[in-house]
């Protein structure tokens, strides 16, 4: 009998510690601060610590940057990365004409995007026939830039990849806009304006690699 009642007094110990706990976190909780999220479980898991850009913080007892250098003389991956090696003159700018071929595949894809990449970036002053009636030049007294299918109707592809990395007399440099692989998409677009009427260098390409491949 004696050992039964010191079993209830033990579990109404218990019951009545719970209860207080149980109500000391919910008192606790609660805070006249209305931003207050009160008592947290490891507030680190809702708010991450933030770390200053390109500054030393402490990780694990030890100061690290948060963005690592790259090591010197080093280059991404990625050929949209590698240096241009033709320099911003005349010189490059010939070199680059008699050098340079569009290292991508022709076709419906690549020309397509190209013609997407060509009506965000050129189409104001190059027009949408390549006719240089873009609004830029139309609505102002910036002079119009040559027609693909009149003036630059032989213009080689590398010498427009040179223009639209350095640029060349009004036309600024887009290689800041463009990767170097969206710049030779832009130039398979540019390609069929140059034959509006006629076989593009686009779809000359495509009938050859066909022919070579139906003799193989």
């Amino acid at each position: 009998m004696t050992r039964i009642k010191h079993m209830l007094s033990a579990k109404n110990a218990f019951r009545a510690f719970m209860v207080m706990a149980v109500s000391g976190m919910l008192f606790g909780a609660c805070k006249s601060d209305p931003n207050s999220p009160g008592i947290e479980y490891m507030p680190d898991m809702y708010r991450s610590p933030s770390f200053e850009t390109y500054g030393e913080n402490e990780v694990y007892g030890q100061k690290i940057m948060s963005a690592r250098v790259p090591a010197s003389n080093t280059i991404p991956r990625g050929s949209d990365n590698l240096p241009y090696p033709y320099p911003n003159t005349f010189e490059g700018y010939e070199a680059a004409g008699a050098n340079l071929k569009n290292p991508l595949k022709a076709s419906e894809e690549n020309l397509a995007e190209g013609k997407v990449l060509y009506t965000r970036f050129c189409v104001h002053c190059h027009g949408k026939k390549g006719m240089g009636e873009g609004t830029v030049p139309t609505n102002s007294e910036y002079p119009p830039p040559p027609s693909y299918s009149k003036g630059l109707k032989d213009l080689p592809e590398g010498k427009m990849f040179h223009t639209l990395t350095h640029g060349k007399n009004l036309m600024g440099s887009h290689a800041s806009q463009l990767t170097k692989t969206e710049r030779w998409k832009v130039i398979f677009y540019v390609q069929t304006l140059q034959y509006p009427e006629g076989k593009s260098k686009t779809e000359e390409v495509k009938e050859d690699t066909k022919e070579q491949e139906e003799s193989k």
